[in-house]
């Protein structure tokens, strides 16, 4: 990607974010026979999983989710149809993006773990303490944009400033929610700024993100998330994700407006980010994981670009069950990409 080094610099100097899904989540709605997953696993092994997938593939076989693989329990059926399972973000089917590119160059630290201001990938002082994010001062106007080191690095696979890369590291269970469809919960104690899992699926362009989001229909489920970024020089980076048929156990979490987790994007090899989330708070064992779709919860300030709904897409929008004091009673909705119009500039990582 030509031109890496340079926004490497631009969004140094700060940003706010600002994401939620083109329409509510489908994991609301999904009517399905009860079934529970436990996941718990290396990021090693979770490549395992995914090169037996991709092996599969190429062989043009049909991985579904009912499939044992591994020894890896079976995956819900879906109602979509079938599911292939991948820890990591991969290329989507119109090929505009490539998440697996290495275009960062890395750091030449020769230590095991790399420290503050020495270390290029850390100029901007460290992302996490301890294994948990580092929060966002209060004098700060706009969120420090994470970027960990990576593959071309020099560091050792130790360094503290490898996080969301290493994969999940708590135990996580989906289950099967009285009114939202399928959930996901963890099975053990997790401690506030901790990284719990990714959102990951096929990365898209604009166009074929708006072409999946108008083919649906009102019983379809959507599970395409938009990130918007906002840089300090005023320009708004998009990124597009759609778990639907390829994706992680991220796919499950259900919304809430009172959520636990929170999102960021993090950066490891390249200016596609890995949609990471977080724990906002300290998380009970056997306690649902959720997140805000609309990005607002744990997000600084944004943008007057906030979409206000109107009459006709309250009917367009569906129920939130929550259950918290504050709920909306709808799921959050944006509907840019339903616009036919494309106005206004936007960017790709």
């Amino acid at each position: 990607m030509t031109g890496t080094r340079v926004w490497r610099k631009h969004f140094h100097s700060g940003w706010s974010q600002e994401w939620g899904p083109a329409t509510s989540k489908g994991g609301e709605e999904e009517e399905e026979e009860d079934a529970e997953l436990t996941l718990s696993h290396s990021h090693h092994e979770q490549r395992r999983w995914a090169g037996a997938a991709k092996t599969a593939r190429e062989a043009g076989a049909e991985m579904s989710c009912r499939h044992r693989v591994l020894g890896y329990p079976p995956r819900p059926q879906l109602a979509e149809g079938l599911f292939k399972y991948s820890p990591d973000n991969v290329p989507g089917a119109d090929g505009d993006i490539d998440p697996t590119e290495i275009t960062f160059p890395g750091c030449s630290c020769l230590t095991s773990s790399c420290v503050v201001h020495v270390c290029s990938c850390l100029c901007r002082g460290e992302n996490y303490n301890s294994l948990c994010l580092r929060p966002t001062g209060k004098e700060e106007e706009y969120a420090r944009p994470v970027f960990e080191c990576n593959a071309l690095c020099q560091c050792g696979e130790s360094c503290q400033n490898r996080v969301v890369q290493r994969g999940l590291q708590f135990r996580l269970e989906v289950f099967k929610t009285e009114k939202k469809g399928w959930g996901l919960r963890t099975l053990e104690f997790i401690a506030k700024g901790r990284f719990v899992c990714e959102y990951a699926g096929e990365v898209l362009g604009f166009n074929e993100a708006r072409r999946r989001i108008q083919a649906q229909t009102s019983k379809d489920s959507n599970y395409i998330i938009v990130v918007r970024e906002h840089l300090h020089s005023g320009q708004v980076m998009e990124t597009f994700v759609d778990p639907t048929y390829i994706g992680n156990i991220g796919r499950f979490l259900n919304h809430s407006c009172e959520p636990n987790l929170f999102m960021v994007p993090v950066r490891v090899d390249s200016m596609v980010p890995k949609l990471a989330l977080f724990a906002a708070t300290d998380i009970s064992p056997g306690e649902e994981l959720s997140y805000d779709y609309s990005g607002r919860f744990h997000n600084l300030p944004v943008t007057s670009r906030e979409h206000k709904s109107s009459e006709e897409d309250n009917g367009l929008r569906k129920p939130c069950y929550c259950g918290s004091p504050t709920c909306a009673s709808f799921l959050p909705w944006d509907s840019s990409l339903f616009s036919t119009s494309d106005t206004g500039s936007r960017s790709s990582p």
